[in-house]
């Protein structure tokens, strides 16, 4: 069951095409839980020019399909409500098998630390039930303006 689709994800996260890596959230337990979809298609914009014998998702871009859906479970969380959460570091970060086209990835991440400017989440993408990705995301959680030199 879709729980959000991609206009009210734009609605929360920045990301515009062409980079917008979640189609659909799934499942959403605030403060705790996401759980988000992505359909992986021939005529992605990286299929283009990244392995064009090959086709296949980026590992970047697999983390950051992983962090947009870590930013909707931080800004949907009670505490980091109003803020928005920039990426601070990626660590553990292992890539098991290429993503292709035709494959539908899972996003799953839980919060594992929370603290007034700052959230630590353990991320994992699956494809048919078999581990693609897997990373520790640290994000900086602040208002938009402070971020910005803007106050």
């Amino acid at each position: 069951m879709t729980l959000l689709n991609t206009t009210e994800i734009m609605a929360l996260i920045p990301n515009r095409y062409p980079i917008i890596y979640i189609d659909t959230v799934e499942s959403l337990v605030p403060g705790e839980e996401v759980v988000a979809i992505k359909n992986v298609t021939i005529n992605e914009q990286f299929m283009r020019g990244y392995r064009p014998d090959s086709p296949q998702m980026p590992n970047t871009l697999m983390i950051e399909a992983l962090a947009q859906t870590a930013s909707i479970l931080i800004l949907k969380s009670p505490e980091f409500f109003g803020k928005t959460a920039y990426l601070g570091a990626a660590k553990n970060v292992l890539f098991h098998q290429t993503v292709r086209p035709g494959d539908q990835i899972v996003f799953t991440v839980k919060l594992t630390k929370k603290k007034e400017n700052m959230g630590v989440v353990q991320t994992n993408a699956t494809v048919n039930g078999q581990m693609v990705c897997e990373a520790e995301l640290t994000f900086v959680v602040a208002p938009r303006d402070d971020l910005l030199g803007k106050k």
